[in-house]
């Protein structure tokens, strides 16, 4: 990461009031970016974007990216250096009640703010649009998913995210493939985790809620194995995939992994296990009622991160869930969250 790259560089970042979208934003702060957020008011109630006071250091624009016409005049107006594309709706099992909200909000509000950047925003040199492992055609496999593999979805929320791929790279090849246009690119990350997620049917913030009221905490696969990661690693890599885009344009341009390392690949009930043993107490046990469809293993090769951006993951899945506890106790206790939220920052190191 480069600090100085960033300090008065404009910057639009869309769902900064969500989860990954408020610790980017205080990340960018810490960095002095000139940042103009555009989302969603927060989407839980608590959030981390009001507890963390995020919109302290930016300028909070609260709107949805399915209005066009709204996305187009600001853009317009901030003429952004670097777009960070984070709004969407990113629950599975929202996405099985309410299809359209997916599909609009992920493929057509991407398509909202690609279109806005190509007529409106001349300045712009670097898109990354942030997507999802889920993206990817689920075959069940050990393997890693590389950045090549054949996209698909059997959720609306995976083929929502899968179709976002789709339009990032026609615009991509379409209207951004030239001298003088901005260079794009998409990120995959895993199942990630941190402080100030409260987002509802998510295995941490379910934990927490759990251990908080000390009551068990459902759980509908126990044995389904994700990618898990703190916040910090994939936002890491999101920055200096930007970086990248500023420094060098098109040569970084494309799909992106930024996944866990092997020791961070658990079973859901490993880490609910482990998870309550860091916190000092807490139990789970499996649904019995019927579950609509969820992908049973998911790993990503993040090997092009390494190799080409020289990005590794700086915290293992231990660490990971002690910050978790710390954050939310501290929150427990009154502390000052954007005061703790930026000591976190700080003291990640960034491999």
């Amino acid at each position: 990461m480069t600090p100085a790259l960033w300090k008065g560089r404009r910057v639009l970042l869309s769902g900064h009031t969500g989860f990954k979208g408020g610790w980017l934003s205080l990340w960018l702060q810490r960095m002095g970016a000139d940042l103009v957020g555009l989302a969603l008011p927060p989407p839980t109630q608590p959030s981390l974007f009001e507890f963390a006071n995020v919109a302290q250091g930016m300028r909070s624009h609260l709107g949805d990216i399915r209005d066009a016409v709204a996305l187009a005049k600001l853009v317009g107006d901030f003429q952004p250096e670097v777009v960070f594309h984070l709004a969407a709706q990113p629950l599975v099992r929202r996405s099985y009640a309410d299809p359209l909200e997916t599909f609009s909000t992920n493929v057509m509000g991407t398509a909202n703010l690609l279109e806005a950047i190509r007529t409106r925003s001349p300045a712009t040199r670097a898109i990354v649009v942030v997507t999802t492992d889920k993206c990817y055609e689920n075959r069940e496999w050990v393997w890693g998913y590389r950045e090549n593999d054949p996209l698909g979805g059997h959720d609306p929320y995976s083929s929502s995210k899968a179709a976002t791929e789709l339009v990032a790279a026609s615009y991509a090849k379409s209207f951004f493939g030239s001298d003088g246009t901005p260079a794009l690119a998409t990120a995959r990350a895993g199942n990630v985790i941190g402080g100030g997620d409260w987002a509802a049917e998510r295995l941490v913030p379910d934990l927490v809620r759990a251990a908080e009221r000390s009551t068990p905490v459902v759980i509908r696969y126990p044995q389904a194995v994700r990618p898990w990661q703190h916040v910090l690693d994939p936002l890491a890599g999101y920055l200096r995939l930007a970086e990248g885009l500023l420094d060098e344009g098109r040569h970084f341009a494309g799909a992106w992994n930024f996944g866990p390392g092997e020791s961070n690949l658990k079973p859901v009930s490993w880490i609910a296990d482990r998870f309550f043993a860091t916190w000092g107490g807490g139990s789970w046990e499996t649904a019995k009622d019927a579950q609509p469809h969820e992908a049973g293993i998911l790993k990503l090769d993040w090997s092009k991160a390494a190799h080409q951006l020289g990005w590794r993951p700086g915290l293992d899945i231990e660490t990971a869930m002690r910050e978790v506890v710390d954050w939310h106790k501290a929150c427990a206790s009154g502390h000052d969250m954007r005061q703790f939220t930026e000591a976190q920052i700080a003291a990640y190191r960034v491999a």
